[in-house]
């Protein structure tokens, strides 16, 4: 018997070799080495459950890559869209280099969109929406991190059976982790119209997927090919502050229109093809008469699936671009070295960095986490703030007056390397001053910590906050 657990356990040591080939950073190597060696079994089993953070999946259109090398003001364009190409040759040298390195960074064309409307909660969002699904005349593409069974969720659920009635071909992904509450019983009226559902599942044994740690979290809903919506919101009535636990929601959407929403219907696809092995190819998917482009626009994605971390980068390139201001708004602070480094050196080189932190939170203890990360903020002139009215889930960023970054994506480790996330990246002043004009309400709202009061807090905060930070990359 001992000798039978013994070699059990050695055989455990299989999975070492899968650890070193993912290539995590260093520290994450370590301690998930040292899990599998001296906690026998119960190391290798959570190794198995949570510790793989990449996956390969085909996609289901060939995009046309951006080579890497060169980047030279000569280089050829990212772009076969002639409106586009005008659009981008019309903008400063230095705007034109930071597309093309997003562009490049991303591996997708710069693209561009005719509108652009930012939406302030889900009192302007859920409206829009309901609107754009009422007029849709071919097809609803809808993709949620959480759809609620409540009453909100069974309004648009309605509306989306309404769509399939009516002739609209109608797609509906949720990820089964997100959307845990949710039943299948309740979709009947909607497959019976039509319409089409999937989960979207990264732990399917059947489909040789073992990835229970890895979620969609991206939000973004498609009709006619005209109208995309992305950001931070789902389905549910907490969104629209109902739920008395949680207070009122705060969080940003956008509406765009034009070019772009092509590149973010390819986005779409590729997650249906995942989930559903049915291909969205169609040339009607993926045109639709629009007015003139007039913003620049890059779809930014991140996921398990990308190598080399392009919305971690992304981001990083926005803070740097910065030069007179650059705002942040986060529903969860636990950054990376990277991400940390790139913030502080904003300010450091004068840059108004103001961070927006939500400290009414579903995981209350990510908060006291992140305030270990303030010390050395504050030692560059950050200016930190804490939302605390209700619950801030904005993932937001907004660079001078010129470039804004509306998505999905939050400063920490599970956004980064283990959501699949979707961010949309603009140029455009209009649309900034909306956002500005939305985060000076919300730092208005907030209270700004004040570094030498926070540094007086007591120690057994300190002690707490230094505690867990080192489980930061866990997060």
């Amino acid at each position: 018997m001992k000798l039978a657990l013994l070699l059990s356990y050695l055989a455990t040591w299989a999975l070492i070799p899968h650890l070193l080939l993912l290539k995590k950073r260093p520290t994450a190597t370590l301690a998930w080495l040292w899990a599998i060696i001296f906690i026998p079994f119960l190391g290798a089993l959570a190794y198995l459950l949570v510790g793989t953070d990449r996956l390969q999946r085909r996609r289901l259109r060939r995009r046309r890559r951006v080579a890497t090398a060169g980047g030279r003001e000569g280089a050829p364009d990212l772009t076969a869209d002639p409106e586009t190409l005008s659009l981008v040759a019309a903008l400063p040298k230095r705007d034109r280099q930071f597309l093309r390195l997003i562009s490049r960074v991303n591996e997708l064309p710069i693209s561009a969109a005719s509108g652009l409307r930012v939406l302030r909660d889900a009192a302007e969002y859920y409206p829009a929406l309901e609107a754009r699904i009422r007029a849709a005349r071919h097809h609803i593409h809808f993709e949620v991190y959480i759809w609620q069974p409540d009453a909100t969720g069974g309004r648009f659920l309605q509306l989306l059976t309404e769509a399939a009635c009516r002739g609209v071909s109608v797609r509906l992904l949720i990820d089964e982790v997100g959307s845990n509450g949710f039943e299948e019983d309740a979709l009947a009226d909607f497959r019976a119209a039509g319409g089409k559902f999937s989960w979207f599942q990264s732990l399917d044994p059947r489909r040789n997927r073992f990835f229970l740690n890895l979620r969609n979290h991206r939000k973004l809903q498609i009709i006619d090919a005209a109208v995309a919506f992305v950001g931070g919101m789902n389905i549910g009535r907490e969104y629209e502050g109902h739920n008395p636990e949680l207070g009122p929601w705060r969080d940003v959407q956008v509406e765009a229109e034009g070019p772009v929403v092509a590149e973010l219907q390819s986005a779409f696809a590729d997650d249906w093809f995942f989930a559903t092995g049915e291909r969205i190819s169609a040339r009607r998917y993926y045109s639709a008469p629009h007015a003139p482009a007039r913003h620049p626009a890059q779809v930014v994605l991140g996921g398990p699936d990308l190598r080399y971390g392009p919305i971690g980068k992304s981001l990083v390139s926005v803070f740097n671009e910065s030069s007179r201001r650059l705002w942040i708004a986060t529903g969860y602070f636990v950054p990376s070295e990277i991400l940390l480094t790139a913030i502080a050196l904003a300010a450091s080189r004068g840059v108004d960095v103001r961070l927006l932190i939500s400290e009414r939170n579903d995981h209350p203890w990510l908060v006291r986490v992140g305030r270990s990360f303030y010390s050395e903020l504050f030692a560059a002139g950050v200016r930190i703030y804490e939302y605390s009215a209700g619950l801030n889930h904005a993932k937001v960023t907004l660079a001078d007056d010129d470039w804004g970054m509306i998505g999905s994506t939050n400063l920490d480790y599970r956004s980064l390397r283990l959501n699949f996330e979707l961010n949309l990246l603009f140029h455009s002043r209009e649309a900034n001053a909306r956002l500005a004009e939305i985060l000076e309400r919300d730092f208005a709202d907030a209270q700004e910590i004040n570094p030498a009061v926070f540094a007086k807090r007591p120690f057994r905060k300190k002690f707490l906050e230094a505690a867990l930070r080192p489980l930061s990359p866990m997060l």
